[in-house]
């Protein structure tokens, strides 16, 4: 496929500054729905159980375009500049090609007893 118009998967890292990282999970969170108006397919944002200053944001995109629409559209720049000293620069994204993906269906996930350790 040609550059740009592959289907992928989006990494953000981003790290929080002293004492920021409450504030920064919140912002987040409000931020990364914000893709899908610019064609993402799904969002996720993970905060690090070892270290709580350290963030994920990962947005799943059928082309690198729409991202960077997303990247550089009007919301994006201000959240970056409205929360400017929240969090460490540069924030240095990474496109991935989804090779693989796979999981549980939710009724499975969703049932009771599974991953129970009591017996029935």
């Amino acid at each position: 496929m040609a550059e740009g118009k592959t289907a992928g998967v989006v990494h953000i890292p981003w790290y929080a500054t002293g004492f920021r990282a409450d504030g920064l999970a919140e912002a987040l969170a409000k931020f990364a729905p914000i893709a899908m108006r610019y064609g993402a397919l799904d969002y996720q944002v993970f905060r690090s159980r070892d270290d709580r200053y350290k963030f994920l944001q990962i947005a799943t995109f059928e082309s690198k375009l729409d991202w960077e629409r997303y990247w550089e559209g009007e919301e994006a720049i201000a959240f970056r500049v409205n929360h400017q000293g929240w969090f460490q620069v540069p924030v240095l994204y990474v496109w991935h090609d989804r090779i693989a993906a796979g999981g549980l269906p939710e009724a499975v996930t969703a049932a009771p007893g599974v991953g129970s350790t009591t017996a029935a």
